[in-house]
């Protein structure tokens, strides 16, 4: 292991070299770019021998990395926005396939208005897709994340596809120092890639056919209960990693959570501001805690209900705007996981950091003391912060 300053996109190009893939289909969207950048300049230079597969576009790129797996590649891409948005129909395939697909996406608002900064509404339509969806908050976290990512895929009781998602530009461009992993250390934790060849020139075979309603149900269960196992098995693998390498990852991160009365609920790099924040707040006498969801796909319900359970109020902060559903999709999710229980907190939806505005600690200060001058009231179906009416 080595500590070294980095840009986060760089870093993430190097796991994914380390993890000797085979394949890389690519095409450059702001602002996940640097990462396919890097690794076409990994390969020229003779520092990582994959086949680098130059697309005309997002949808090609996915097309493309479906192939590539199939054929017993070991198969990683990237991507952000609208361009995930263009891969959408062929994320299915790779997940109903059982296809052990690794992506980065660099999270960026979808148009319109066109907007090139982080926010959740690009992977948010993802959810459903059938693939393990990962969050990141900084670089030691992408780097990290996308090594497990690979053995997770791989894992025979898994076969499937895994995104590793990260802020766009506020935490993909940043240079931070991160603890890289050398090659040995790598080899000793991802097994050698052996996929089954489901497409192979000596025996021929119809893949992804035609199902009816005899068989699309059953089919669909399958990739249902592979999702739902992959939990855990991911935390098989973060215990390994913690023994191995001494950093340890959890499905949902807590901090100050054991005796808070309000806890904030974040995904993605706010976690790291609500942290602070909450510090500040401890320091003043305010009984705040922060649960950071890691693990989104499979949902990690049973770890909120033991985590939060009792509390008297969560501030789940969603990153998008569910249009007409009165909130965000975390939210909702989180309302829908309590739901009935007897010991269910006061869920409050803020919407916040659409199209990357700001997201700081007074924002953090100012929902958590709205929290406890208003414990005594019914929740509102959502608030959205900092809307500036013209």
């Amino acid at each position: 292991m080595k500590r070294t300053g980095i840009e986060v996109s760089k870093a993430a190009a190097k796991a994914i070299a380390l993890c000797d893939v085979d394949v890389i289909p690519a095409y450059p969207i702001t602002p996940q770019t640097h990462i396919v950048e890097e690794l076409a300049e990994l390969i020229a230079n003779g520092e990582l021998d994959a086949e680098y597969v130059a697309v005309e576009s997002e949808h090609s790129a996915m097309s493309a990395a479906v192939g590539a797996s199939a054929a017993g590649a070991r198969t990683a891409t990237s991507t952000a926005s609208q361009g995930l948005a263009l891969m959408h129909e062929i994320l299915f395939i790779a997940s109903g396939l059982r296809l052990p697909i690794v992506m980065v996406v660099a999270n960026r608002a979808l148009s319109v208005p066109i907007n090139i900064w982080a926010d959740h509404s690009d992977i948010m339509p993802e959810r459903d897709t059938g693939w393990v969806q990962l969050f990141a908050e900084n670089g030691q976290d992408v780097f990290d994340l996308i090594i497990q990512a690979f053995r997770l895929a791989e894992d025979r009781r898994v076969m499937l596809p895994v995104m590793v998602n990260l802020d766009g530009f506020s935490v993909s461009h940043v240079i931070e120092p991160i603890t890289m992993l050398d090659k040995a250390e790598v080899d000793s934790f991802l097994p050698p890639c052996r996929l089954d060849r489901m497409l192979d020139p000596s025996a021929p075979r119809t893949i992804g056919a035609y199902g009816a309603q005899n068989v699309y149900t059953e089919m669909k269960m399958q990739g249902e209960a592979a999702l739902n196992g992959a939990a855990p098995v991911m935390e098989e693998i973060w215990e390994d990693f913690s023994r191995r390498f001494g950093r340890r990852y959890k499905a949902v991160e807590e901090h100050a959570v054991d005796d808070a009365d309000v806890v904030l609920v974040t995904m993605g790099g706010i976690g790291e501001t609500a942290v602070t924040a909450v510090d500040e707040m401890r320091a003043e006498g305010m009984k705040v805690g922060v649960a950071r969801i890691r693990l989104w796909r499979p949902f990690p319900r049973e770890e909120l209900r033991r985590l939060l359970g009792g509390k008297k109020a969560l501030i789940v902060v969603d990153r998008i705007l569910s249009p007409g559903a009165g909130g965000g999709p975390v939210g909702t999710e989180i309302r829908a996981a309590f739901h009935g229980l007897p010991q269910a907190p006061k869920i409050c939806d803020a919407v916040a950091g659409l199209g990357g505005r700001e997201i700081n600690r007074d924002t953090f200060r100012r929902l958590a003391a709205d929290a406890f001058e208003h414990l005594a009231e019914p929740a509102p179906a959502y608030t959205l912060i900092d809307v500036r009416v013209q």
